[in-house]
Formats: C-alpha cells, structure tokens, sequence
C-alpha cells in the first residue's frame, strides 16, 4: 500500500461512513449548519481529491510504459501542493499570515480552476473541472483551521486507504467510478 499521507486504513463501509461523518461535524460546527450548505462544500473539496489521486495514478501507468503525462493543474493548484498536510505550498501558506490559506483558496485557487476552461488548448478534463468549479466563489467554512481540519480529514479518504477486501460493492464501484 502507498502512504496516503497517514497510513491509515479505512476497512469498512462504516469506517468510510465514520470518517465522512467526522468531517461533517467539522463543517457543521464552522459556519455550515445544514446538509445544504456542507454536502456542496464537500463534494468541491473531495472531487479535488480524487482527480489528485487518479491523476497521480495515471502519471505513474504512464511513466511505467515510457510516454508523457500532463496533469490537468499545475503546481501549486493540486490537491498535494495545497491542501495534502506537508504539502508545499500548504506548508508555506501555514507559516505565512494568519488568512493566507483562505486568501490562497478564494483568491488564487478557484480562480484559476474556474477559468480551465478558457484557457488556449484546454483539455476535456479541464473543461469539465471548470463546469464543475464554476458555482464555487469561495469557500463557506469559517475558520482557516476548521478548513484545514476538513482537509485532513478528506485528506484520509483515499482509494489507496479503502481495504478492497473488506469494502462492499457499492463501495468498490464508486472507487472504479472516480
């Protein structure tokens, strides 16, 4: 198993649902008080993850077979750079002034992610990041350290964290989905 930044795994749907759960109560208790406002917050910031994560997936099929591979963002707008903990740009952000991370995430980051689409030679993946950035102007969590708690937490949710022998089906499909 590759480390996916705290070697835990997560053995069971219900260790899945717990974690989800977790980081709920996070949102909840920083300024997102119903399934309305978090679940949108949410999916946001785990959609991020999981193009992270395949994207590195597929750097490393290609790297193995020899050919080129272009992630769909650039540094420091992956999920590594900015949100994973250790993550450069993150460290850098966090040793910074106090509001830099959220000056970073509504200034720069989704800025940019939103503006994928309009950039010469997008590609079809970025066009699609873009359509589904378009409706996020800024992140809805109340404090930098309620955001980066959530990160961490989603930071943990991994497919590399799923146990695929203990997982059930749906759980299984969903990862093949992403």
């Amino acid at each position: 198993m590759k480390p996916n930044g705290n070697g835990k795994r997560l053995a069971t749907q219900q260790s899945v649902n717990g974690a989800v759960k977790s980081i709920c109560d996070i949102m909840r208790r920083s300024n997102c008080a119903g399934a309305l406002q978090y679940v949108p917050e949410l999916t946001w910031i785990l959609f991020l993850r999981i193009l992270d994560e395949r994207e590195m997936r597929e750097a490393e099929a290609a790297e193995a077979v020899g050919i080129d591979f272009a992630t769909s963002l650039e540094p420091p707008y992956r999920w590594k750079d900015w949100a994973a903990p250790g993550g450069s740009k993150r460290t850098a952000l966090q040793g910074g002034a106090m509001g830099a991370v959220f000056a970073f995430v509504n200034g720069d980051l989704l800025p940019y992610l939103r503006g994928l689409k309009d950039r010469p030679g997008a590609t079809p993946r970025q066009k699609v990041i873009s359509e589904i950035m378009s409706g996020v102007e800024r992140t809805r969590i109340d404090t930098e350290r309620n955001f980066l708690d959530v990160l961490d937490k989603v930071h943990e949710i991994s497919a590399e964290a799923v146990d695929p022998t203990q997982s059930s089906p749906s759980l299984r499909c969903t990862r093949v989905c992403f």
